[in-house]
């Protein structure tokens, strides 16, 4: 069979991107994603399903640390743009809020109800909404960090390249401090040619259109990019293409991947007391700096 992209078959591209073939154990590790997710929401100080738009989906879940005016992290969840919910993913916060920092999840519609163009534009919304409204959770909305697995990282890296002044003139773009993606997906292009479009629906001016590696840095933040080292080898050139791109656009940008975990188990480090990812997570929001 013919090459359609990179020297790649079709077959090839869905086996590079097909995270959940390549992790036979998937089921289990959400269902443990799941039990941990109600268990940290059961204990934790949060507010949760506060709509931030008129889809049902649009609504943000809120977790807050005790100590006073702390800084935000916005966790954008992954699942191919067509698969999971914010609530899968509430132990996420878990280490970030006990060391004062809050925590929101937004949800959004999924496809093939939505496209790309409309789950970005409600991310975009749902910082809007937080940038405006977290103060009244006693949020300092001032120090705003990104943060998204997979597609998720995809859309964490739209909004760092938005222009807010065209779209939202009175928003505080300085207001972002830092970007963190886990196991992101950056150039679109490759999808086209899998089963994972059936959903998506992508020719290839929209793929393009939504490739952030194609896109202009509007914030030139601190920009972590992780990658188990057991992903495959797209998934790590996905990011370590996209940090070469930004950093030659004078974003901060540092591509690392980690030895002996996956697509889902990097993710589950952010839950790990003193874990790589975890530190790595922290370092980043530390030393950021608004440079919009």
């Amino acid at each position: 069979m013919k090459t359609v992209y990179r020297g790649f078959t079709p077959e090839q591209l869905q086996s590079q991107y097909s995270a959940r073939a390549a992790v036979p154990e998937h089921p289990q590790i959400f269902q443990r994603w799941r039990r941990m997710s109600v268990d940290f929401r059961a204990l934790s100080h949060a507010e949760l399903n506060i709509p931030y738009g008129e889809s049902p989906r649009e609504k943000v879940d809120l977790f807050l640390p005790s100590t006073e005016n702390p800084p935000l992290l916005v966790f954008i969840h992954g699942g191919y743009w067509q698969a999971m919910d914010k609530g899968d993913f509430s132990f996420i916060a878990r280490e970030l809020v006990a060391r004062g920092i809050a925590v929101a999840l937004p949800g959004y519609d999924l496809c093939p109800a939505v496209t790309l163009d409309q789950i970005a534009a409600q991310m975009r919304r749902a910082l809007l909404w937080l940038k405006l409204k977290a103060p009244e959770y006693g949020v300092d909305s001032r120090q705003m960090h990104l943060c998204g697995h997979s597609a998720g990282g995809q859309l964490i890296a739209l909004l760092l390249a938005t222009d807010w002044k065209t779209i939202a003139p009175a928003f505080e773009a300085a207001s972002l401090r830092s970007g963190i993606s886990t196991s992101g997906l950056f150039d679109l292009e490759p999808l086209i040619h899998t089963a994972i479009n059936d959903a998506l629906g992508l020719d290839l001016e929209d793929a393009r259109r939504n490739s952030p590696i194609l896109a202009r840095p509007h914030c030139r933040v601190p920009l972590l990019l992780a990658v188990g080292g057991d992903e495959s080898r797209e998934f790590h050139r996905q990011s370590r293409e996209f940090a070469n791109v930004w950093s030659g656009q004078g974003v901060p940008t540092r591509y690392h991947s980690i030895a002996g975990l996956n697509h889902f188990t990097l993710l589950e480090q952010l839950a790990v007391p003193g874990s790589e990812l975890l530190q790595s997570v922290l370092e980043t929001i530390g030393r950021s700096a608004a440079a919009c």
